[in-house]
């Protein structure tokens, strides 16, 4: 592979993460970053919070990186030792060196992840398409776990609802910032409510649109819905927390499926809220957590 490999070029690499780096600036908390070997490449990962505190891992969305913890790392990491991936095959400064193709890619990236951290009864945390890997890890590796969070997982409880596959299609295929813009406006209604989140939102888009022309192109790997059997299979104590008004799926029928099928998952529902929970109620998911 090329030496910027994922990038396109080596001034595509250089534009990406000097973007990168001055938005890390504003990391709100001390801490050390490790690049951490796997067999699908390295792995770049920030650490903070007290040593000697229970082990925390937070897993980002889909076209988001470790830094989309921003609003909620101080709190997290006051008493938990938090430890924040850039995802092996999406924006940020982890390199792959194999295409995960599959879920099951996924939960063997995170699993040799975790071995090479000495990862041990750990809570897992995953928002979005982190969410829908998170609960994949927690049904092949329970031992591993104590806790799981699902924060508004992609898929994983129902299927998307086809007005929202049609807007991701155009979303994902048409690179252009008013469609970017139109379709992140659309999903975060309360997000863009407010002026605070709003700027949020568009400095999203503005990461979005750079790194599209920036990376390789990659091969998404869809989002599943857990079958009952899974649901019932999964015996580490679970809670599962959505926005009101949550675009993916209903967070209605989201909560009565567990209800039915998976008892023992604790669901939260937040009022006033869309998918971008950790912007539009970062203290009610901190403490839900």
């Amino acid at each position: 592979m090329e030496a910027y490999h994922p990038f396109r070029s080596e001034a595509a690499k250089q534009a990406y993460l000097a973007f990168y780096d001055e938005r890390a600036q504003q990391w709100p908390v001390a801490s050390e970053t490790r690049i951490v070997g796997t067999s699908f490449g390295d792995t770049f990962v920030r650490i903070q919070g007290p040593i000697d505190g229970p082990k925390l891992v937070l897993l980002p969305g889909d076209s988001e990186n470790s830094l989309s913890w921003m609003p909620l790392i101080e709190a997290l990491s006051a008493e938990h030792r938090t430890y924040v991936p850039d995802h092996i095959y999406d924006n940020g400064r982890s390199v792959y060196t194999k295409e995960p193709r599959s879920p099951n890619d996924f939960i063997q990236w995170l699993d040799e992840l975790f071995v090479a951290l000495e990862l041990e009864h750990l809570r897992l945390v995953g928002y979005s398409y982190g969410g829908w890997q998170a609960a994949l890890y927690a049904l092949a590796h329970p031992h591993r776990l104590e806790k799981l969070v699902l924060l508004a997982p992609s898929a994983t409880v129902l299927p998307p609802p086809i007005g929202l596959l049609i807007r991701a299609f155009a979303y994902y295929f048409i690179p252009l910032r008013f469609v970017t813009k139109k379709y992140l406006y659309w999903y975060g209604p309360d997000a863009v409510r407010s002026i605070q989140t709003r700027s949020c939102i568009d400095e999203l888009i503005e990461e979005l649109m750079l790194a599209r022309k920036c990376f390789k192109r990659r091969k998404f790997v869809h989002p599943t819905v857990l079958t009952d059997q899974e649901w019932h299979q999964l015996n580490v104590p679970t809670l599962f927390l959505v926005g009101q008004n949550e675009l993916t799926y209903s967070a209605a029928q989201a909560a009565q499926r567990l209800a039915a099928v998976a008892p023992t998952v604790r669901t939260s529902v937040a009022a006033e809220a869309d998918h971008y929970l950790t912007l539009v109620r970062p203290k009610w998911v901190t403490d839900q957590i």
